[in-house]
């Protein structure tokens, strides 16, 4: 298992950005979050198997993205984080 936070920088409130990320985690299997951030950014919290973790990542760092990612993404941070046993479940908040 892996758990990592990544940090989206671009324009990706407002556009359906959270929704899209929550359904590609959803189909990779993992959970977690994506919620706004005060600053603009969109921060995603993912746990599950590092090959699907990596899937999420490369998703969100496509550009073009083939899967019609809403907005615009100028740049992703990943940090890896201790797994953490109880998530269930990947919230939009």
């Amino acid at each position: 298992m892996r758990r990592v936070l990544i940090f989206v920088r671009g324009r990706v409130q407002g556009v359906g950005f959270r929704w899209w990320t929550r359904a590609r985690a959803l189909e990779l299997g993992l959970v977690g979050h994506a919620m706004n951030m005060a600053d603009g950014r969109v921060e995603v919290c993912a746990q599950g198997e590092p090959a699907a973790v990596d899937a999420l990542i490369a998703l969100l760092r496509e550009d073009p993205s083939t899967r019609s990612r809403p907005g615009r993404v100028d740049g992703v941070v990943v940090q890896e984080h201790p797994v953490r046993d109880g998530l269930t479940g990947f919230r939009e908040r």
